[in-house]
């Protein structure tokens, strides 16, 4: 488990080394140490990566809902400094970086999405059916993978305790519920910027034909497939994500003002 760097009450969030600003926004029932290849890695690189707590539990109860993360999210950018970020989002991750690259061009230099919402996702559903049986949450967590193995007890037992935690799922649904109604699909030809798709073939929250779509509604997009993979390829194959994600990168030149495309 990550422990943050910076502790600031206000926002939360781990910030390590320096260059051009990776922003890394985790899912709705994801978190921090889902990142830990690209916090190992990229600091190393030349880049800056920060890694924001989303505030999921500590809205009130009225507030929580996709839009109010991610005023929550343009505010910390706005906060710490930092304009045309990376924005590397999962699922509910990728929705918010899509949402704020919409709304905030100034702050957004380029997209990274991998099993992202914001057209279609095979979710939950209007209640946790079956919260209180363990292997039922258990098999539910394993479906995320391809590989059921990494879906270890203590991320099984994590996930059970939130969606047994009263007001805890009750702000995931909520959460969940404003996601599925902030359809993108008419906002997408309006982002202009670049933007990078890393997907699991095998992704059954966020199916392949999903990445198609996106691929097909955003203009200046580019489609990379990981084999035996699921919705989150960052911690399933997290070389093979890296590889990609730096090779993506390295197409533009962070030291020019413009952040110009080098080809």
């Amino acid at each position: 488990m990550l422990n943050f760097f910076n502790k600031e009450k206000k926002f939360p969030h781990i910030k390590e080394g320096e260059g051009h600003p990776l922003i890394l926004l985790h899912g709705l029932m994801g978190g921090l140490s889902n990142f830990q290849a690209l916090l190992d890695f990229f600091p190393k690189k030349g880049y800056k990566v920060i890694i924001p707590s989303l505030p999921i539990y500590n809205m009130p109860l009225f507030l929580t809902n996709i839009s109010n993360l991610s005023k929550y999210v343009i505010q910390f950018l706005m906060e710490i400094g930092i304009k045309k970020a990376t924005l590397i989002g999962n699922s509910l991750g990728g929705h918010l970086a899509l949402i704020i690259a919409k709304k905030r061009i100034d702050l957004v230099h380029s997209l990274v999405l991998t099993g992202s919402s914001g057209l279609f996702e095979k979710a939950f559903g209007d209640a946790f059916p079956k919260r209180e049986d363990y292997e039922y949450i258990r098999k539910k967590s394993q479906e995320v993978f391809y590989d059921p193995k990494i879906a270890t007890k203590e991320l099984v037992d994590e996930v059970f305790h939130i969606v047994n935690d009263r007001k805890k799922g009750m702000k995931i649904l909520y959460i969940a519920k404003s996601a599925m109604k902030y359809n993108m699909s008419k906002d997408l030809s309006v982002i202009k910027q670049p933007i990078c798709l890393i997907w699991g073939k095998q992704d059954h929250v966020t199916p392949p034909e999903i990445a198609e779509e996106f691929h097909r509604l955003l203009p200046h997009s580019e489609l990379y497939w990981i084999d035996k993979c699921g919705h989150v390829p960052m911690m399933e194959h997290p070389k093979i994500f890296i590889n990609i994600l730096e090779k993506w990168l390295s197409k533009f030149d962070f030291n020019h003002e413009n952040y110009f495309c080098k080809i």
